[in-house]
């Protein structure tokens, strides 16, 4: 009997993904030497399969389903977002849906942290200080690229689901004064911690350090709008390692070109990727990633293998290790 199929939409993911796969079904990848791929090139390789692999640029609609067919059963993304899932549609139809959560995230906290820190302690712009030979004798004075230390200081957790948990975690070490997070419930795990449940509004305003940790929904797409963005202290630093849409970013550019804020940390934003010429890059007081919170060989070899073991486990009448 004909082995069931299995489309990926890249080539080059970890190998442990093809091994664990190439065991039970017939497998074929898109060759992103070539070019990422397309919608319409979607649409003709997920023909007959009965599995996709896939991550958040790749939008798996009705559309693409309908081109699918009725021997599609496990739709697996190797992201914890999972916005570019038509989740009503494919559920409907019985369709598996598999996602990667949990393994990023201690990777993704390191990351927050990195961002925190890079950012307040003005690393990346002592950096460019430095390869510009603007380091001298005539630059440097007492308070010559002082940041704000955490020591002491008050942090806001905006979303503190399993990354929140951990980045709390993390900034224990740095003997933060107050630490406060939102949620829709308390968190007893949380609350061991030290962590105080606010409302958000309240941590806008409060904090010295705001880490945004949400997922991104109907319900918090600009949850970081502008009014709340005006409510930050002016020495306040925001990180974002959730979702771009989770912030009014043109509310955020003109808080920071206007140093209404202390500076941004940010890994997501709107448009990915972001634009060379994004006000962003310009600011001294935004240090900028390529949404790479989760790019630890280790971590990206986690999520390749779970996205695998999503797959199988459907075509093995078996519960899926991380199903939405």
């Amino acid at each position: 009997m004909a082995k069931k199929a299995v489309f990926i939409v890249r080539n080059d993911y970890p190998s442990i993904m093809y091994d664990l796969l190439k065991q039970t079904f017939e497998v074929s990848s898109w060759n992103f030497a070539e070019g990422a791929l397309s919608r319409s090139q979607l649409i003709e390789n997920v023909k007959g399969k009965f599995g996709l692999i896939c991550y958040t640029p790749n939008i798996i609609d009705k559309e693409v389903i309908d081109a699918a067919g009725s021997d599609l059963k496990v739709v697996s993304t190797v992201s914890v977002g999972h916005e570019h899932l038509d989740l009503k549609e494919l559920k409907s139809r019985g369709i598996k849906v598999g996602y990667t959560p949990d393994v990023l995230t201690e990777a993704v906290a390191e990351h927050a942290v990195g961002l925190l820190l890079a950012t307040s302690r003005r690393i990346v712009e002592g950096q460019h200080l430095m390869l510009k030979s603007g380091w001298n004798s005539k630059t440097w004075t007492p308070t010559w690229m002082c940041g704000y230390g955490l020591n002491l200081s008050t942090v806001g957790i905006v979303g503190c689901g399993r990354i929140g948990l951990s980045i709390i975690k993390k900034l224990k070490a740095f003997n933060p004064c107050h630490i406060y997070y939102s949620s829709r419930t308390e968190k007893p795990k949380v609350n061991e911690l030290g962590a105080v449940l606010k409302p958000i509004d309240f941590i806008m305003k409060e904090s010295d350090f705001i880490i945004v940790s949400l997922s991104l929904s109907v319900e918090t797409k600009g949850v970081i709008s502008k009014e709340r963005i005006s409510s930050m202290k002016k020495n306040a630093v925001i990180v974002n390692i959730g979702r771009g849409g989770l912030i009014d970013e043109n509310a955020l550019i003109e808080a920071l070109e206007s140093k209404r804020i202390g500076g941004a940390g940010l890994d997501v934003f709107d448009k990915e990727p972001l634009p060379a010429d994004s006000p962003l890059l310009k600011l001294d007081n935004v240090v900028a990633t390529p949404h790479i919170a989760s790019a630890t060989y280790e971590c990206r070899t986690a999520m390749a293998e779970l996205a695998a073991l999503n797959v199988i486990a459907v075509f093995n009448g078996q519960r899926m290790p991380a199903e939405l």
